[in-house]
């Protein structure tokens, strides 16, 4: 982890419920105007992937409530503008346009990948500043100097499993098992494999499933003939029960991994105790883990609850760290030019609940990971751990 000089962060603790600080007075108004900063997001508020939407927007309020509440940026309160994306891409980029010609000065979003890179070009062809939460593709930082984000990008986590397997766990082969229509399974799936063949594991299977599918027999049925150390799930939580019990049922005994998809496993298994065996020997990586004894993250995850009677997942911690990262760069910045938000954020080294982030030259974040393991049906932090 990087241990540079300490940045003047927006804010270093959370206050009374969640130790916030205040922020800095500075004067200078940078091209915002009246007495409000306008900041947009962009989010899928209804639609298949609404789940995720609903969760960065609602820390993202969350968090602008608190930064308003505790004298705002550059002395003006943040005017937060949401648009419905509705996880389509065409969509998306209607939403972007309206919040562009409505005056924001910069854009917290999108959610998911595909919408995500295409306002990320647009964005760098306008000069506005954007940075999304949970967009994990790795091109979209690579559109250009305007596109950030706060989230581990997919070949990042699925060189980090790898390494962690050959490592830590001793793997001496590994399958893969990844949703061949989803860009995040599939990125994390390549990379993966990538890593695990230079050090030297021997990959026994790499079997793709159709996006929704619902029985992967048939792609078990092959990994069980291969006879892997371990394998590598790289989807979301929804389909990691699913495939664990029907791995359970044909009685696989290899180890499982996952990446950052796996946050929202212990709420689907809904109190089932069958599973607890099998993912008490699975790992994954995360941005953070709820199980975590740090007193600010436990701050967030209480209040959310109390506040919108939902429990925080993944998306909705990297929502919250982001928006007081786009904020605290304004701040330093001393002003609202895109050039100048641009250049704070590439300075930033903030302190927020997935740990310590920093940027790298692609604009990705710097910064540990989680291995999170269960524990009679619960999330359970073994330690963290950078490949």
């Amino acid at each position: 982890m990087k241990n540079g000089k300490k940045a003047k962060v927006l804010a270093a603790v959370l206050s009374a419920a969640l130790f916030v600080m205040p922020l800095a007075g500075c004067t200078q108004d940078g091209g915002a105007e009246g007495d409000t900063i306008k900041i947009g997001a962009l989010a899928p508020l209804t639609g298949d992937v609404s789940q995720y939407g609903v969760a960065v927007n609602n820390a993202l309020k969350m968090a602008v409530e608190e930064i308003n509440a505790n004298g705002g940026v550059l002395g003006k309160q943040i005017d937060y503008m949401v648009e419905d994306e509705k996880g389509d891409v065409t969509e998306a980029m209607n939403a972007y346009n309206k919040l562009v010609g409505q005056g924001v000065v910069a854009i917290v979003g999108d959610v998911t990948s595909a919408p995500s890179k295409a306002v990320a070009q647009r964005a760098n062809d306008d000069g506005m500043p954007i940075i999304t939460a949970s967009g994990t593709d790795a091109e979209i930082t690579q559109t250009g100097k305007y596109a950030y984000r706060t989230c581990f990008i997919d070949p990042y986590q699925g060189k980090l499993m790898a390494t962690y397997a050959s490592k830590e766990l001793g793997a001496k082969s590994v399958a893969v098992l990844y949703d061949s229509g989803d860009s995040y399974s599939t990125g994390i799936a390549d990379a993966f494999e990538e890593t695990a063949r230079e050090l030297g594991l021997t990959v026994t299977n790499k079997e793709g499933y159709a996006h929704g599918s619902t029985d992967f027999n048939a792609q078990l049925t092959k990994i069980k003939a291969g006879n892997p150390d371990v394998v590598m799930l790289p989807v979301y939580y929804q389909d990691v029960v699913l495939i664990l019990r029907q791995a359970q049922q044909q009685g696989l005994g290899c180890q499982f991994l996952g990446a950052d998809g796996w946050d929202g496993v212990v709420p689907q298994l809904d109190g089932d105790s069958s599973l607890n065996d099998l993912l008490a020997k699975s790992y994954f990586c995360s941005q953070y883990s709820a199980s975590s004894d740090d007193p600010k993250l436990q701050s967030f995850l209480t209040t959310y609850k109390e506040k919108y009677n939902l429990d925080a997942t993944m998306f909705a911690v990297l929502g919250y760290d982001t928006m007081y990262i786009l904020a605290d760069a304004i701040e330093r910045a001393g002003s609202t030019d895109a050039d100048a938000i641009i250049q704070a954020l590439s300075e930033t080294e903030y302190a927020g609940l997935t740990g310590t982030t920093t940027f790298d030259e692609d604009r990705n974040p710097v910064r540990e990971s989680v291995i999170t393991t269960f524990e009679n049906g619960n999330y359970k932090v073994l330690e963290t751990y950078q490949a």
